[in-house]
């Protein structure tokens, strides 16, 4: 009876939400253990199967959910929640189906991919780590769950920390890049800002880390393909930020496409129960990725009945889209090829979800048509999006200080980025409003007043290749070709060109060039755009190059050719305003990458932390050595390395001083250094620890980043840092995969970037 009253109860109080009891906004139900516990005795198999089902919101629109193909699956239970849906008014719709006309009346999650942001939209994940500012990462993670959550949507795919050291990866863009140091610092910072302390607030949202694992390295840099890694890899290199995010409180976790040691990630027990639940204590759920259970069938694990009762058997709570679950399990059971147990256990932890949201309290609690209208977009959003965007930005070569630009004479905009706002929140946005983005014209024109002419010329499409352009501008994110001959554009730049002081040539990839399924083999701009490029810089005019990409870029001939080069990533809604900023000088650039930039394709996967060979090249001029590591016909080091990034003042590194050359186990040794800011301009510098061991039961890296500080200097200021330096910073995996500091000599590095040779040794003794 007692059982039955609480759902008679839970009926009721839910019911009253949509009836003439509409003012009431919660009720007080349980505690969470022995309420979903009473909730799942009343659960026929199918209402429990149907709680592992995660399906698109399909044909449901505003006015007419109730009619829709995914409302019958709702109303008889059999939908746990749903994936793309947008706007309160529709949610509510939806969410009324499953609290009051199906019959334990358990409402729904709503998954978005909220990746940088919702209708105010950040830098790109790859730019925003080059803040290198935890508190701006995690700012933008606030902001973005406030949003999505006045919307109507309590549970984001994101973040994504895949490392990835192969730019021909077009997913590289969604990352934090390719250190698992920084990734990890990332990766919380990203977490706390979505879930907060507390998930029952209506402003947060459930986190979800991606892709679970190793996503990043695929054979190829092709997307969706085969990765293949040995174990310590894995755990020195690639696993950190997913076991960041799990110590964070993370409340799900997304499964990758790849394989992991043969068997893929959705159906892999080792990876599923014995590293995330076991090694880590994962107390959340995992979901699949977009039909990750169906992909199993090609890659030749069985039918969809055999690989759906893989992926369960293997942790997985979770399946989006696919059905596999949803059609498949009860002939499963029957056949017991899955246990009641294991079903049980997933629902509960979907459901234990569910109530941390507060959803059971009150299942409208993200559905305030007020705070829609109120919390998303708004001016105090967008301003510190243009902040942080301002802060992404990399300034890769500024000679003869070029930049910054002065607010008077003529400047010349010229190229196919120039004015493009659709593209300009780059990749996977998929709530920003694109009309309302500011493009870089529209942004130089505000930020530059009425003190400085503006002129502004296409030039290029962004290739010859139209059909190259249409797969580079999907969803919307039109660059708008020009049907004009190439001849005829190039004649209009080179005439406006040669009215200016000085030319800003907006030129590299557009949104879409980088992504879920853009992997490039060709890293170089597009060659329409290089031909203008090149003509620009023969007028004899300085050249600006503001470089447009998702990825790290060969840029050779533009280093060689082009005076100054500003890497603008994409830079989210308010780019346009974020780069004028910068190339004016009301924001001195801090940026430093997070990814290696190559000299060429050839050179990957190129990364800063890699390890010496037996026979390492002996001089740093690039010259050939025969039976050494090297290329035959290119350098080895890269064009820009991982943590560079110049500012409009420079900064000087001395006195690097440590407290005590030996150390043992339990003490911790203080390592400090004085930075001077020596030039004109107030500005912001990252300052890099990395760390060396130097003999290892296994081999270790040349370098490895352990810390790091952003500090703010004034012009002529200087300021002394002091690092502490724990055994936890000396830890690795060993061949056992036992983590591990090993006693013996250690170099500490603290500079500008990951090719400082500001060193200072210490030793780690019993």
């Amino acid at each position: 009876m007692k059982n039955a009253s609480l759902i008679v109860l839970l009926g009721f109080s839910i019911l009253g939400f949509s009836q003439k009891k509409e003012k009431i906004k919660k009720t007080t139900i349980k505690p969470k253990t022995e309420f979903v516990a009473e909730l799942m005795a009343k659960m026929t198999i199918d209402e429990k199967i149907g709680q592992l089902n995660l399906p698109t919101s399909g044909d449901i629109t505003t006015g007419q959910a109730n009619s829709s193909n995914v409302a019958k699956n709702i109303e008889e239970g059999k939908v746990g929640g749903l994936f793309n849906i947008k706007s309160v008014k529709k949610i509510k719709e939806v969410q009324k189906i499953a609290v009051e006309k199906s019959r334990l009346k358990i409402p729904l999650l709503f998954g978005m991919d909220v990746i940088h942001g919702y209708e105010t939209t950040f830098p790109i994940p790859l730019g925003l780590s080059c803040t290198w500012d935890m508190n701006l990462i995690e700012r933008s993670a606030q902001i973005a769950a406030q949003e999505a959550s006045a919307d109507g949507i309590n549970w984001t795919f994101s973040p994504m920390v895949d490392i990835s050291r192969d730019p021909r990866w077009g997913r590289i863009s969604e990352g934090s890049g390719e250190d698992s140091y920084l990734g990890s610092q990332i990766a919380q910072a990203m977490v706390r800002g979505y879930q907060g302390n507390d998930l029952s607030k209506n402003n947060t949202i459930l986190s979800c880390v991606k892709h679970f694992a190793l996503y990043g390295a695929p054979e190829a840099g092709r997307d969706y393909n085969t990765v293949d890694m040995s174990k310590i890899r894995m755990y020195n290199d690639y696993f950190p930020p997913y076991k960041a995010a799990v110590d964070a409180g993370v409340g799900s976790v997304m499964a990758s496409f790849n394989e992991v040691d043969g068997v893929p990630a959705t159906g892999n027990k080792w990876l599923m129960t014995d590293v995330l639940r076991k090694q880590w204590a994962f107390k959340g759920f995992v979901v699949t990725d977009f039909t990750g259970i169906n992909e199993m069938v090609d890659h030749g694990m069985g039918d969809l009945q055999t690989v759906s009762a893989l992926a369960l058997n293997a942790g997985v709570e979770m399946d989006m889209v696919g059905e596999g679950f949803l059609t498949t399990l009860k002939k499963s059971i029957d056949e017991k090829k899955v246990s009641i147990a294991q079903i049980d256990n997933a629902v509960r932890l979907i459901l234990e979800a569910k109530y941390d949201l507060g959803l059971f309290h009150d299942p409208y609690r993200y559905c305030d048509i007020k705070r829609s209208k109120t919390d998303i977009y708004t001016t105090s959003n967008r301003n510190e999006a243009r902040n942080i965007a301002a802060q992404s930005l990399v300034l890769l070569k500024n000679q003869n200080q070029v930049l910054p630009l002065k607010k008077s004479g003529t400047i010349a905009l010229i190229g196919p980025l120039a004015d493009a706002k659709e593209n300009m929140s780059g990749t996977w946005s998929v709530a920003t409003k694109l009309e309302n983005s500011i493009s870089l014209l529209s942004g130089v024109k505000t930020v530059a007043g009425n003190s400085a002419t503006i002129l502004y010329a296409k030039g290029s499409n962004l290739d010859y290749d139209a059909a190259f352009e249409e797969r580079a501008t999907m969803f919307g994110k039109t660059l708008h070709r020009d049907h004009r001959s190439d001849q005829e554009l190039l004649a209009e730049a080179l005439k406006i060109a040669n009215q200016a002081d000085v030319i800003v040539a907006a030129l590299g990839e557009s949104a879409e060039l980088s992504g879920e399924s853009s992997s490039r083999t060709n890293l170089e701009i597009p060659k329409a755009q290089k031909d203008l490029l090149n003509e620009l810089v023969k007028t004899g005019k300085p050249v600006v190059l503001v470089l447009f990409d998702g990825r790290p870029l060969v840029l050779v001939e533009e280093n060689q050719k082009v005076p100054a080069i500003l890497n603008a990533w994409f830079a989210g809604s308010e780019a346009g305003l974020a780069i004028a900023d910068v190339l004016f000088g009301d924001e001195n650039p801090s940026g430093k990458l997070t990814t290696t930039f190559p000299r060429s394709v050839g050179q990957i996967p190129i990364y800063y932390s890699a390890k010496n060979t037996g026979r390492p090249l002996g001089n740093k001029e690039g010259k050939f050595e025969k039976f050494k590591s090297n290329y035959i016909d290119e350098r080895n080091e890269p064009l820009f390395p991982f943590g560079y990034g110049l500012s409009y003042t420079n900064f000087s590194y001395s006195n690097l001083m440590i407290s005590s050359s030996k150390m043992t186990k339990n003490e911790t040794i203080k390592v400090s250094v004085e930075v001077t800011n020596t030039g004109n301009f107030d500005g912001k510098e990252v300052v890099q620890l990395y760390i060396r061991d130097l003999v290892g039961s296994v081999t270790r890296p040349l370098k490895e980043l352990k810390d790091f500080k952003k500090i703010a200097l004034k012009k002529g200021e200087k300021q002394t840092l002091t690092f502490e330096i724990t055994v936890d910073k000396l830890k690795f995996y060993n061949s056992d995969l036992n983590f591990v500091a090993e006693p013996g000599v250690f170099e500490i590095f603290i500079g500008t970037d990951s090719t400082t040779n500001n060193k200072i040794s210490f030793e780690l003794i019993n």
